[in-house]
């Protein structure tokens, strides 16, 4: 049989070369095609750069004269958490559906966008997804503390005319971190601006901001916890913004409860936050007070120091400014670090304590009568050991130039993986285990 070559038929990858023009109605010369030609951005898997993206360019400049677009950014192809491809036979298939329905689009949107390093697989994982749940859930109840606390958006609020210093910190916080979000996304690492909103949201904010605003909050000072409720409200304004991109319907949501009939979030203007608001003197003296119960929290946790033990603090060597804040802040560092007595006189620190050095001054915690050391430094040996085990045979495997040739590319970034975390344990313990013998 003779066979004809249709004389109708245009190559698939051809023809979609015609897409960012013959959908707006090319060729004739449409109202569409004059306001929407050439486009801003393509978001494409790096598989197709030639076939699809370089004939999009080609059919551009030959027919427009002019390129579709002018930046293309090139999204990583979506594997499971191990780095394998997915696939049917292997029963790794992770359907976005089934975590939609069971963890929220919210959750899922963040997860690929905190894992959407520019090129690289995006190994998706469940538990991943579960965990930015947890964030939205944390987000959420963030909002409602402001709400039950009576923090609502003040008429005409300045961050400039703060008073407390615990408010200058927070905007001076929020000021670089939103810089930091701007910068990432006109520079398309959503990772960055994912992981930096989750830092600043869930850290910053939650874990301290809102720790040290409750005493204001529920106190005699009706000026400052005045300020506190409007900066509280300010600050969770902006921070619905920036996320807004990446956690779409949770942030609307919240902005229409809290701001409520100011219109929607996607219409509103992106938070500008100029350098001014940032007060380094504030950023310095609530930086050290979370510096100190973050070190005191991580001694009880690394000695395993019962959690509802309360501890003496001996202070040795500190100067006046530190002196002050150990007073002004006193409250806190007992409610947050569970200290009882805080000694700041000249004697001797007492044996059997275990010494943390923030900046000029030697913070020493008496553990002899809450821990046996023998025994901690025993159990801190034995887990260094097994530790020491287990990077020697990870290092076994990645010095062996056949595993490294022959192993699929996943199982040699797990085992690179798994000795950064081990190395990580073995100094936070040899830490803890040097304290010790001191």
């Amino acid at each position: 049989v003779e066979l004809t070559r249709d004389k109708d038929v245009l190559d698939t990858w051809f023809s979609s070369a015609l897409w960012p023009f013959s959908t707006l109605g090319w060729p004739e010369q449409t109202r569409d095609l004059k306001r929407y030609y050439p486009t801003d951005v393509l978001v494409t898997g790096k598989d197709i750069l030639f076939f699809w993206v370089a004939r999009m360019m080609m059919m551009g400049l030959h027919f427009m004269k002019e390129v579709p677009f002018h930046t293309v950014y090139l999204h990583g192809l979506v594997t499971d958490e191990k780095g394998q491809k997915m696939s049917k036979s292997k029963g790794n298939i992770i359907d976005p559906l089934d975590l939609i329905d069971k963890y929220g689009a919210d959750a899922l949107r963040f997860t690929m966008a905190s894992i959407a390093a520019q090129g690289r697989q995006i190994k998706l994982s469940t538990q991943r997804v579960e965990g930015n749940r947890n964030f939205a859930t944390k987000l959420w109840n963030a909002v409602r503390f402001c709400e039950v606390n009576g923090c609502r958006p003040a008429p005409g609020f300045d961050p400039l005319a703060c008073k407390l210093t615990l408010s200058k910190w927070l905007v001076s916080e929020l000021t670089q971190s939103a810089a930091r979000v701007s910068e990432a996304v006109e520079q398309f690492r959503f990772n960055d601006m994912a992981n930096e909103l989750y830092s600043f949201i869930w850290g910053t904010y939650c874990d301290w901001y809102l720790e040290f605003a409750k005493p204001v909050l529920s106190g005699d000072d009706a000026q400052a916890a005045a300020e506190i409720r409007a900066v509280t409200a300010w600050s969770i304004d902006r921070l619905l913004h920036l996320l807004h991109p990446i956690m779409p319907f949770i942030t609307e949501e919240l902005y229409e409860k809290f701001i409520g009939g100011k219109g929607l979030l996607i219409r509103d203007a992106w938070p500008q936050l100029p350098p001014s608001l940032i007060d380094a003197r504030a950023q310095a003296e609530i930086g050290w007070l979370v510096r100190l119960i973050s070190d005191i929290r991580a001694v009880r946790s690394e000695m395993n120091v019962p959690a509802g033990a309360v501890l003496p603090l001996v202070v040795r060597e500190a100067n006046a400014e530190t002196k002050a804040r150990l007073d002004r802040y006193s409250a806190l560092i007992k409610r947050l670090a569970r200290i009882g007595a805080i000694d700041a006189g000249n004697g001797a620190v007492p044996n059997g304590s275990v010494q943390i050095v923030l900046d000029e001054a030697t913070f020493a915690l008496p553990l002899a009568d809450i821990i046996d050391f023998a025994a901690e430094r025993a159990r801190l040996k034995k887990e260094i050991g097994k530790l020491d085990g287990e990077i020697g045979k990870i290092d076994g495997k990645l010095n062996n130039a056949a595993f490294v040739a022959k192993a699929p590319p996943e199982v040699v970034d797990e085992q690179r993986e798994r000795r950064e975390d081990a190395v990580a344990t073995k100094q936070r313990l040899g830490r803890a285990l040097q304290q010790l013998a001191g």
